[in-house]
């Protein structure tokens, strides 16, 4: 274990935190708030932790897989614990513990809050909830990457670490370089959907948090009420670019270089064939809640876009209405968002692979001599791969079952319980009944929070750089 090399990168990862809280300071003193003395101070700590931290760069810059998952998942707990100081210190959030379910929930682009009244807190506290899922969105190494060399070429364990998906490949040669590509095409998707919102009616305090909150496809409103208020303009843009940010980045890579069928993949298509037949089937099982089909069809649209890409925003309080479309919702936490993006949930590709494997077993016990393998777009998925589908989703099964347990012992009803653990750990945000949209979480218990952070990390990780640090080998020299 590096762990010189460890603690440089936790370093840089709390400077460029530091760098991140500008664009709350700066909205702080546009508009005259106190909370930028809150800002000011965490800029601070920030900057000066992570400055001891990256004082004497290591001369090993050596890092293997292990490594990787442990600066990911060490980074990611750094970076919530200190970003939850301006919540804590400006007195938003008065108790450390809420602060930091709020700033992971925030930064893991969950975005469930236990905040009750919203529209009364400081602009400032507002862009920072929003800001958080940004950042979050595409992974914070991945942005760090962007700009220095973190580990002598070796950046790929870190990407791999942190980026989601049951595989992670280059597009260009340089890790560097494929980490500029994806937050270059995140940055200009997240500018114009800004301008379209703008154009939609939105001023540009609400088309920003609300563009920072569907790029990282984490659903922190600004009012009370979510999206229910805006216009139905605005509802739809939001729908449409919830679902952009959903799809692998690596297509808009293609498209842009002209090659169509390979950005239109298996996964693209699986993706969109679950999101139509969803809507589809909503749609006629609400229909009679509302005043006309288009009414219908709209929110349901939004309400499916939101839940399959996690990003958890609302325009109707979905808990309301019947038992089908709410299981559907429940499936779609699950299944979630395409690999490559910014969305959470177990991932279509992964439930690409297991369908096929599935069918491959099956196949197997009739034709027991035959040599199966898992093909995808006529490419054969390496049996690694495979391999590591499977050990993610007995990982998962096993922290879901556990966590359902634990928040147990809070005696709330088990649809609430299931689905706070299925909404944190797929990073959706809203869940059912009690933590339904209209709802939040700051009724559960300090234990029960703490177990919800984890699974909110673990999620967002993909499971295993969470779990690698409860491993003693991984610690050892």
């Amino acid at each position: 274990m590096n762990y010189k090399m460890i603690k440089n990168i936790l370093g840089w990862i709390l400077i460029f935190e530091a760098i991140f809280m500008a664009v709350p300071l700066i909205t702080a003193i546009i508009y005259s708030e106190s909370a930028v003395i809150s800002f000011i101070v965490s800029i601070l700590i920030c900057a000066a932790v992570g400055g001891l931290l990256i004082m004497n760069r290591p001369a090993d810059t050596t890092l293997y897989s292990r490594d990787g998952y442990v600066i990911a998942a060490a980074s990611w707990i750094a970076l919530s614990i200190f970003g939850a100081f301006p919540f804590y210190i400006s007195g938003a959030i008065p108790s450390y513990i809420d602060a930091l379910f709020e700033t992971v929930s925030g930064f893991t682009t969950t975005g469930a809050s236990i905040l009750t009244e919203i529209e009364s807190l400081p602009k400032s506290i507002l862009i920072w909830r929003s800001f958080t899922h940004w950042v979050g969105g595409m992974g914070v190494l991945v942005f760090i990457m962007a700009f220095v060399s973190l580990s002598g070429g070796q950046n790929m364990h870190i990407m791999k670490a942190e980026s989601p998906g049951p595989s992670v490949s280059k597009l260009v040669p340089r890790v560097k370089n494929t980490a500029t590509i994806l937050y270059s095409l995140y940055f200009i998707l997240t500018l114009t959907e800004f301008f379209v919102l703008l154009f939609a009616g939105m001023s540009v305090f609400e088309a920003l948090n609300a563009s920072f909150a569907t790029a990282g496809t984490g659903g922190f409103g600004i009012k009370n009420d979510s999206i229910n208020s805006y216009s139905s303009a605005i509802q739809i843009a939001i729908t449409i670019f919830m679902l952009l940010f959903s799809i692998n980045f690596n297509s808009y890579y293609l498209l842009l270089h002209r090659k169509p069928k390979e950005a239109f993949n298996t996964e693209v298509r699986v993706f969109a064939a679950i999101v139509i037949s969803a809507i589809a089937i909503i749609s006629l099982n609400v229909y009679h809640l509302f005043p006309s089909v288009q009414d219908a069809v709209k929110h349901s649209a939004f309400t499916v876009a939101s839940i399959i890409s996690t990003t958890g925003f609302a325009t109707v309080d979905f808990n309301l209405w019947p038992e089908l479309s709410r299981t559907i919702l429940v499936l779609l936490m699950f299944i979630g968002a395409c690999a490559g993006s910014t969305g959470g949930g177990m991932k279509v590709s992964r439930i690409i692979i297991l369908v096929k494997s599935m069918k491959n077993s099956l196949n197997s016990l009739i034709h027991p001599k035959r040599v199966q393998k898992i093909s995808i777009d006529s490419h054969p998925v390496d049996s690694e791969v495979v391999q590591n589908v499977y050990a993610f989703t007995v990982c998962y099964i096993i922290i879901f079952v556990v966590s359902f347990v634990v928040i147990a012992f809070d005696n709330h009803d088990l649809i609430t319980n299931f689905t706070a653990v299925a909404s944190t750990m797929n990073n959706i945000g809203p869940g059912l009944e009690l933590v339904g949209p209209t709802q939040n979480f700051a009724f559960f218990s300090i234990p029960s929070k703490l177990v919800l952070i984890f699974d909110m990390l673990a999620g967002r990780l993909e499971v295993f750089p969470m779990l690698i640090l409860f491993s003693r080998a991984v610690w050892k020299k």
